[in-house]
């Protein structure tokens, strides 16, 4: 496994003094029904060192794959990027020119998402669509871009990965299909990978096999990489960084065993207790967030109306993000002490 991918790839060159991801202030809006943008993502700073998986977890509707996409500068329609910086090795990808960025798109970052066949041409033998990118984007001839894309299923361990070449999407297994798409989203070794819930469709020991395999490949070319996901016990067995999101807003981030040590916003306690085997636990804090206050007209903490620690305070004033210990961030204006 290990000699395969040194022999596909070469990690590309990168200043380690900074960020390989570092986005400020990011903020993404979607038109409402009564003509007020809805916020989708407000505010967000993240940043991401070479080699790190950040693992990015919080319920459905977050904003999570809204961020992935904007990351790509490709907010879902008819969302619109409103500011922010979102900078890759230093390059602010929101001021690129589309064909500048259409060309980086692949070769410099790329995408895995959850449903493989919905991203597959399925007229295509599986072999072509890998080769096709490595055509694209590193200029390769037809035969360099067939044996490239050979190396790559031997690298994403595809089981006889000379016939699987030819095979059409629909004749691969789930598991199969997307390590395909993990293949073609590799080929060119890209710096920066996202993973947008890229394993939840997959059962238990497929999941830890796709696992294993992202962290070896991450490792191997020292890639960065934003693994989102719902699943915040898959997060604790697998990312180096872990930021939990609600609503748009980044609400704490900790290396994992600081995050699942010492956890500080009411927020990420709820989730916790969402998977805790203690039931006294996991009823005290669903009765306390079902206990919803409407939304107030003034403009405070996102999460007051479902918090069950809210004081007025939160009701009236946005908190702002801070460090609480050294590499410990929160954005609450009563963090649970312990």
């Amino acid at each position: 496994m290990q000699e395969t991918l040194k022999a596909v790839v070469n990690a590309p060159s990168h200043d380690e003094t900074m960020p390989m991801l570092s986005v400020r202030n990011l903020s993404v809006e979607f038109p409402g029904m009564s003509g007020r943008s809805v916020k989708a993502i407000h505010q967000l700073d993240l940043t991401i060192q070479q080699g790190e998986i950040f693992g990015l977890v919080g319920e459905s509707g977050a904003g999570k794959t809204t961020l992935a996409r904007a990351l790509m500068n490709l907010p879902p329609e008819p969302g619109r990027i409103t500011g922010g910086e979102v900078r890759l090795n230093g390059i602010d990808l929101l001021q690129l020119a589309e064909g500048n960025l259409r060309s980086m798109r692949g070769r410099d970052l790329s995408m895995i998402v959850a449903n493989p066949r919905s991203e597959l041409n399925p007229l295509r033998p599986v072999g072509e669509q890998i080769a096709t990118m490595a055509r694209v984007h590193l200029g390769l001839s037809r035969s360099q871009a067939q044996a490239k894309a050979l190396e790559m299923l031997r690298a994403v361990q595809i089981p006889d990965p000379e016939r699987r070449m030819k095979a059409l999407p629909h004749e691969l297994s789930g598991g199969m299909a997307q390590r395909i798409v993990i293949a073609i989203a590799l080929i060119c070794s890209p710096r920066f990978v996202i993973s947008d819930d890229a394993t939840s469709g997959l059962d238990v020991t497929v999941q830890a096999q796709i696992l294993s395999l992202l962290r070896n490949l991450s490792e191997e070319r020292r890639s960065a990489m934003l693994f989102i996901t719902r699943d915040i016990g898959v997060a604790a067995h697998f990312c180096d960084r872990i930021g939990v999101m609600f609503e748009g807003q980044m609400l704490e981030q900790a290396s994992k065993e600081d995050l699942f040590l010492r956890p500080r916003h009411p927020y990420t306690i709820m989730l916790m207790a969402a998977f805790s085997h203690n039931e006294t636990l996991r009823r005290l804090w669903w009765s306390a967030a079902g206990a919803e206050a409407a939304r107030p007209d003034s403009q405070g903490c996102r999460y007051a109306h479902r918090c069950p620690l809210a004081q007025l305070r939160c009701f009236s004033t946005v908190p702002e993000a801070r460090e609480i210990t050294p590499g410990h961030a929160i954005r609450c204006h009563f963090p649970v002490i312990r």
